[in-house]
């Protein structure tokens, strides 16, 4: 079973049961029906980070996350990014949601999966050409995460001009629109520093059903 895969049953909430045949089967043709609409798009822009009195400011954006201050501690600048599978990706999942919601279950992961992997490789390309400056990035950390409020969406929408760049916008409750996109800030050090946890290896809810295992 190969690594997205893994993570769209890992969404479904297998856990460590066995998964049936079946789902296999479907999971496969999910991804291969959200191959044909997925239109992958991302920007990111670098601003200068200052954290003082633990209050954090990445260009003219200030947070109070102490959950993110740990994981920007010696950096210097922060990467803000934000990424989409597109619309028709939603047009995907609300055509199931009227004929076949249990497809549209499948579907939800398999696009949380998809949207996972583009976001990784857009990572290691940042990572890649800051390496090229002799600089390191932190793991991604977006807001919702932790006590890293959501309403900050608002912000990185506007520094990164997302409706016009990548068709990104939101909702009144802060969700983003597409559904299957993210926004996240990544912080720039220039010491290798060891990697801070992230995701499952830094939660402490040890029982969820969608745990990743480590």
């Amino acid at each position: 079973m190969d690594r997205k895969t893994k993570e769209a049953i890992r969404y479904l909430g297998y856990g460590k049961h066995k998964v049936e045949d079946r789902v296999l089967v479907q999971v496969r043709e999910c991804f291969e029906e959200l191959s044909r609409v997925i239109a992958k798009k991302s920007i990111y822009r670098t601003f200068d980070l200052e954290i003082k009195d633990h209050v954090i400011r990445i260009g003219t954006m200030e947070i109070k996350s102490r959950n993110l201050e740990k994981n920007l501690i010696g950096c210097e600048s922060a990467v803000v990014f934000g990424a989409t599978l597109g619309t028709g990706v939603d047009r995907l999942m609300h055509k199931y949601t009227l004929t076949d919601m249990s497809k549209a279950v499948i579907l939800q992961a398999c696009a949380a999966a998809d949207l996972e992997e583009y976001c990784d490789s857009c990572q290691d390309e940042i990572v890649a050409m800051m390496n090229k400056e002799n600089k390191y990035v932190r793991p991604r950390f977006s807001p919702g995460y932790g006590d890293f409020d959501i309403r900050h969406q608002e912000d990185m929408i506007r520094m990164l001009e997302l409706p016009k760049t990548i068709g990104l916008t939101m909702t009144d409750s802060y969700m983003l629109t597409p559904v299957k996109s993210v926004t996240a800030v990544m912080g720039i050090s220039s010491e290798n520093t060891p990697c801070h946890r992230q995701g499952c290896e830094s939660c402490q809810k040890k029982d969820c059903a969608y745990r990743r295992e480590t």
